[in-house]
């Protein structure tokens, strides 16, 4: 190797460990990200309410998951009583509310059936504005700072991380405000509302960043979040912890989240560019060329449908048709295939959106070919019509 790569290798390394002792030795600034996870202690994260939770609801069942909420509660609904197995609140609070379109209509539907949702965000899904007849608006007023009360209760101040998000439009005759805030003009406005819907209700609350670890450390801040908390009175509480938050997304995720390991990948990195720099006129080996793998499914599909048409059993033919569609409506839509009756048809109607008067025939159909013996090339043709007409 020439001397004066030599040089230049030396004086790369000492520059990178004088980097590393000064990154090292200089004080960790303080993290003021929003993150709303119950593993972080920095000032917006969830960790104390994590642990304090229990001492908030004392009589009260705690549990947590992490899937969406459609995942959650769709087990839990039954079918045959068109009920939910089980019962509670909903709890959930971040700065933005992420809850997919199906997980909203599913929460809807929850509540509705005598359960309770309980949202701390900055803003809320459409179909629930829709829905419940609200809407909310950020002031476009700089606030320093901002007050909150609960009812009549004691005004507790707010400063860092604050959004200036509040209620506009509800229902006054069905909608039950709970909480304001206001600013120093002393303009008050509403950031805490019960709305009923058909047997439940949704408490709705803007400013999620009264339950950070900032705010219930600071003062007695934490006496507003035990005011707000108090109204959800169910004896099971299920708390929504959204898996974007509380969850590593990638491997490299961890690897930048780590100060060691994130030193380790640049240098990495950096040596690899300085061997591939060094190196760049060494020529590329010729690469050989690989034939791809024929694609044999279509001659398969070919022979077997020739034997079945030699042996000319359609009742065969029929029942494995009838198997395929109801594996896909399990695995694709998450419907029961157990009893084929009306409750299955009302399912299937509302995952897909096909007409309902289609899937009544297939499942006709399917209940005609099941108890035949044997079948006719017409049976045959009649029923895959039908199965190529629902489409799904």
């Amino acid at each position: 190797m020439p001397k004066s790569i030599k040089i230049y290798i030396s004086i790369l390394v000492l520059i990178l460990i004088g980097i590393i002792t000064i990154d090292a030795n200089k004080p960790k600034p303080v993290d003021w990200s929003p993150t709303f996870s119950v593993k972080d202690k920095i000032p917006f994260g969830l960790f104390v309410l994590n642990n304090e939770i229990d001492s908030l609801f004392n009589e009260q069942k705690i549990e947590r998951f992490g899937v969406t909420p459609y995942e959650f509660l769709d087990p839990k609904y039954s079918y045959k009583d068109s009920t939910y197995t089980t019962k509670g609140t909903i709890m959930y609070i971040d700065e933005s509310s992420n809850i997919d379109d199906e997980s909203a209509q599913e929460l809807l539907y929850f509540v509705s059936h005598g359960n309770t949702a309980f949202i701390s965000a900055t803003n809320f899904p459409i179909k629930f504005r829709d829905t419940l007849n609200f809407n909310y608006a950020y002031s476009n007023i700089f606030a320093d700072s901002l007050y909150f009360s609960e009812g009549k209760n004691k005004e507790f101040s707010y400063l860092k991380g604050t959004d200036n998000v509040y209620f506009t439009d509800f229902d006054s005759t069905r909608t039950e405000i709970l909480g304001y805030q206001r600013n120093k003009t002393k303009d008050s406005v509403a950031n805490f509302i019960r709305i009923p819907h058909v047997n439940g209700y949704f408490y709705l609350h803007t400013q999620p960043i009264s339950f950070t670890n900032y705010y219930l450390l600071k003062k007695d801040n934490y006496k507003y979040a035990a005011q707000v908390l108090s109204h959800v009175d169910d004896a099971t509480i299920f708390w929504y912890l959204e898996g974007s938050r509380d969850q590593i997304k990638s491997k490299m995720g961890y690897i930048f989240s780590q100060p060691a390991l994130n030193w380790a990948w640049k240098i990495a990195i950096i040596s690899m560019l300085i061997f591939m720099f060094f190196n760049a006129k060494r020529k590329q080996r010729i690469i050989p060329i690989v034939e791809p793998l024929k694609n044999t499914t279509v001659d398969f599909t070919k022979t077997i449908g020739n034997l079945y048409f030699q042996e000319g059993n359609h009742q065969d033919i029929i029942n494995k048709k009838i198997k395929f569609f109801l594996e896909k409506v399990r695995n694709e839509y998450l419907v029961d295939t157990f009893d084929l009756n009306e409750t299955f048809v009302n399912r299937l109607h509302q995952k897909t959106g096909k007409s309902k008067t289609e899937i009544e025939n297939i499942v006709q159909l399917i209940k005609k070919y099941r108890n035949q013996i044997e079948s006719s090339d017409k049976d045959l043709v009649i029923f895959n019509n039908a199965l190529e007409r629902l489409d799904i």
